[in-house]
């Protein structure tokens, strides 16, 4: 459903360490002049019927079904550009973004070629 890049892995597990969590939680929500936000939390949480869990061994990853079809075949990356560390949504379903680099905008056609499959999770 989403690749996790060795990177994105290696940095989760060290701050799991210090900061307690059992999983991250990915998604979307409304919102910036693009539309969209990519949603990245630490969780403590059970999942609920409303998620779609990831079994990643020593994390998981939640993923509400409403975000479910945007998120598909996307990759999570960690990346340092300069003095910045940040964890980047690669998602070939967008289709541009606004130039603050948080909000950001679908190609619908892409998001829903995924609906199905994100109905069956």
């Amino acid at each position: 459903m989403i690749e996790i890049t060795d990177e994105a892995i290696t940095k989760i597990l060290e701050k799991q360490k210090t900061e307690q969590f059992s999983g991250i939680r990915l998604g979307i929500t409304g919102g910036g002049c693009a539309g969209f936000e990519y949603v990245f939390d630490r969780t403590n949480s059970t999942p609920s019927k409303e998620d779609v869990e990831l079994d990643f061994g020593k994390f998981r990853v939640l993923i509400d079904k409403m975000s479910a079809p945007y998120l598909i075949g996307m990759t999570l990356d960690f990346q340092r550009e300069g003095l910045n560390e940040l964890f980047k949504f690669i998602n070939p379903k967008e289709q541009s973004s606004c130039g603050c680099g948080v909000s950001i905008n679908f190609d619908l056609e892409k998001v829903n070629e995924d609906k199905i499959l994100a109905i069956q999770l």
